[in-house]
């Protein structure tokens, strides 16, 4: 049985240009994703129909639902905290 260990994270603070990182990277997820369905044959719709492959996410990222949003954010910030928390540094230069 499949028991996931997610890296601690819970104590991770990040600064502020880290979480202007988050949301870039946020934005950079759905345009992945994005890609990949539109690839995949699937097209904008007003609502999801996985026969017809059609979404109604596959919009720029501002355009998305906060509730949208939500899930690249946690992945984006998921991420960059664990990299924090396995004692990597993220710089700008």
């Amino acid at each position: 049985m499949y028991n996931p260990k997610p890296i601690d994270i819970s104590e991770v603070e990040l600064s502020e240009d880290l979480l202007e990182l988050s949301e870039k990277l946020a934005e950079n997820v759905h345009d992945v994703w994005a890609s990949g369905r539109i690839s995949q044959g699937w097209s904008y719709g007003e609502k999801r129909d996985d026969d017809k492959k059609q979404t109604p996410c596959l919009v720029p990222y501002d355009e998305l639902p906060e509730v949208e949003k939500e899930y690249d954010r946690n992945t984006a910030l998921s991420s960059i905290k664990a990299i924090v928390a396995l004692g990597y540094k993220i710089v700008k230069e």
